[in-house]
Parts: C-alpha cells; sequence; structure tokens
C-alpha cells in the first residue's frame, strides 16, 4: 500500500472533524473489553487513537474477539499474521463479514480503510460497541466482561391476537377518527331552507 503524505486545505478540515469524534474514553472500555474476552494473549495497546489503530490493524484481535463471542462455532478459521498489507485487510474483512452475520447493522459497520489507514477511529469503535451491546444483549453465555460496559439492544416484545380479537378490532372506531357517541341531530332544521330571521321587537 502507497504511504500517503500529509493531507491539507480542505481534506485536512474533514479528516479533522472526522479525529474528534473519536472519543478516548469508549477506548478504554473497548480495550478493557477485548482483553476480558479474549485474554491477556492479545496484548495492550499504547494509550491514544495511533495505538489503538496500531493493535487492531492486521485485524487478528478483531477476529479473536468475534470467534470468543461465536463459540463454539468460530467463523473464522484461520487467523493469519502477516506483515503484508493485503493479507492484514483481508483479516478486517473477514471480522466484517463475521460481525455482519453475528447480527451488526450494516450502518454500524466500518469500512476497511477506516482502521487500515486510520481513516475513521471512531467508526471502529462504534462497530465494536454495536457488537459489545449485541453480546450483552444474546446473554448466551459467551459474553465475558463487565455487562454495564454497554447498553443492551431493545428487545422484540411481539404480540399475538386471535382472530376473534383481530376482527373485534376492526369493529372499534379510533378516538383519533372522532367519536359518534355524543352526536346528536336533535334541533337541526332541514337542509336548503333559508336562514331564519325573525325581529320581536317590532
Amino acid at each position: 500500500m502507497a504511504n500517503k503524505g500529509p493531507s491539507y486545505g480542505l481534506t485536512r478540515e474533514v479528516q479533522n472533524k472526522i479525529d474528534k469524534k473519536y472519543d478516548p474514553e469508549l477506548e478504554e472500555i473497548l480495550v478493557e473489553w477485548i482483553i476480558a474476552q479474549c485474554g491477556p494473549n492479545v496484548g495492550r495497546p499504547e494509550s491514544g487513537r495511533p495505538g489503538f489503530q496500531e493493535w487492531l490493524k492486521n485485524g487478528c484481535v478483531l477476529s479473536e474477539l468475534i470467534n470468543s463471542l461465536s463459540a463454539p462455532n468460530k467463523p473464522i478459521k484461520n487467523i493469519k499474521r502477516s506483515g503484508m498489507a493485503f493479507a492484514q485487510m483481508e483479516q478486517i474483512s473477514l471480522f466484517l463479514t463475521a460481525a455482519e452475520k453475528y447480527g451488526v447493522t450494516k450502518t454500524d459497520i466500518f469500512q476497511t480503510v477506516d482502521l487500515y489507514e486510520s481513516k475513521d477511529m471512531a467508526a471502529v469503535q462504534r462497530t465494536l460497541a454495536a457488537l459489545g451491546s449485541l453480546a450483552v444483549t444474546k446473554n448466551d453465555g459467551n459474553y465475558k466482561g463487565d455487562p454495564s460496559w454497554f447498553h443492551k439492544k431493545a428487545q422484540e416484545n411481539r404480540r399475538d391476537f386471535s382472530d376473534e380479537q383481530l376482527s373485534e378490532g376492526r369493529n372499534v372506531i379510533g378516538l383519533q377518527m372522532g367519536t359518534n357517541k355524543l352526536a346528536s341531530q336533535a334541533g337541526m332544521t332541514g337542509y336548503g331552507r333559508p336562514r331564519q330571521i325573525i325581529n320581536n321587537n317590532p
């Protein structure tokens, strides 16, 4: 992969805005969770965005993470540790595919370059936080760490109605349609008659 020089002008402004979205507190939580989830063998990154990016860049830590959440059926069979850019990016792609199959929505998933070229590390954080929330919500015994690190996702509250209940519901007039309970035609005159003006004081 070609080395890129520093960005200038508008490109630099855009990149600075993206970088400001990065959350150092969330980074701490994610690091603690990944180590608790995968074990101490994954190491610990240097504090800060560059250290976090370097730690995850080859895709191996991410692959260990998704495998630990999916035990015993590990989605990534071979975790290849390589110094080659192509192999590292391929490993990140395998993680992203596995994360989507696990249940992370497409809108929450980062692009490979967001991590590999450090284009948008905040997006990487969002993906990992979404993965953590999903793991806590599933509560299948594979999540390790403090459940309070991530919020539980809202779960489906399915209601099943009988055919009889459904047919009764069709006969009810919703209040947003108005009500006919108090309506009355008492005192109404026939349609089309002119308005009567009576002067009782000649």
